[in-house]
């Protein structure tokens, strides 16, 4: 998968110019937002279906600072999945340079709309296929 480019804004930098490390998080969100509804099942789809898929945990290793007006592409990549819990990995690089600047993964599962936790392969079987296919 080609992945999603983010360009850095200026509202995103912090005094010394550089961009400030929570907006990483923020851009993986929209890259996972983006990858999702490019294998076919984007939240709209998954909410009508009665299921959403809450973060569990967050990690971000930055490597390189970006600045005001760099692109940064984000490659996304299922690492892990196993049915329940769901592992997501990203890779951002300049697209520029090509540098890498940080390396990512968030961890969720799946609930349904009541908030009690699912085996994604009742709850949506063509979504845990295709999941697991990518994994």
């Amino acid at each position: 998968m080609e992945g999603y480019i983010h360009k850095v804004q200026y509202y995103e930098t912090d005094k010394m110019g550089i961009t400030h490390h929570s907006n990483y998080i923020r851009w993986m969100e929209e890259a996972r937002v983006d990858f999702l509804e490019k294998i076919g099942y984007g939240f709209d789809k998954l909410e009508e279906e009665g299921i959403t898929s809450p973060v569990l945990s967050v990690n971000c290793e930055y490597k390189e600072s970006t600045k005001f007006n760099d692109e940064v592409l984000i490659k996304v990549k299922i690492k892990e999945f196993k049915g329940v819990r769901l592992i997501i990995e990203y890779v951002m690089t300049n697209n520029k340079t090509g540098n890498l600047v940080a390396k990512g993964e968030t961890k969720h599962c799946f609930m349904n709309d009541k908030n009690m936790p699912v085996i994604l392969k009742k709850a949506s079987p063509e979504f845990d296929k295709k999941l697991k296919e990518l994994a």
